[in-house]
């Protein structure tokens, strides 16, 4: 979602706020991105490390999207997607949860496209973050510091990445 001049547009009725982006290679110090953010949970973590990896440039959390008003136009109900990929002007949501929180955020994601139907995003549920863990010899969720017991080629990696914000963008073959 970008204007004429580059800068963001954010929906009507959202709020935007300051949020944190991440590219590898643009912080300080040589420290990647995904060290300088306090995540809600491992998961977003460890997926703004493989983003951070592969150099795709990423926000967290950078816009809360009003879904329901009170009677005095007050947001009543809100959705914060976990992360915003400008190059591909794509939402992320992870979601590690139970069930029934799952459903109660699909809900949400629905309603943000009724809402909002210009924004695109994409929920990646607990088995997608569990084969990214898998697939990229990642952290387990409930054990920081741990890696997973698989590991893939940067190639691949690149690929998969790429194919997981923008499927159509591939025209690469792994060799």
């Amino acid at each position: 979602m970008s204007g004429p001049s580059g800068s963001r547009v954010f929906p009507e009725g959202s709020a935007a706020e300051e949020s944190t982006v991440g590219a590898a290679g643009n912080s300080p110090g040589g420290t990647s991105p995904h060290e300088l953010v306090r995540f809600a949970h491992n998961s977003e973590r460890q997926f703004a490390k493989l983003l951070d990896f592969y150099q795709v440039a990423w926000e967290y959390e950078p816009v809360e999207f009003v879904l329901e008003r009170d009677r005095q136009g007050r947001p009543a109900a809100a959705f914060r997607p976990d992360f915003y990929l400008p190059a591909y002007d794509l939402f992320i949501e992870i979601t590690t949860l139970n069930q029934k929180l799952v459903t109660k955020k699909n809900r949400k994601v629905r309603r943000l496209g009724e809402l909002y139907p210009e924004v695109r995003i994409k929920v990646l549920y607990q088995r997608d973050y569990l084969s990214l863990l898998v697939k990229y010899a990642l952290e387990l969720p409930d054990r920081p510091g741990v890696p997973s017991p698989a590991m893939s080629s940067e190639v691949v990696g690149m690929i998969e990445v790429r194919r997981l914000v923008d499927p159509e963008a591939i025209h690469t073959r792994a060799s």
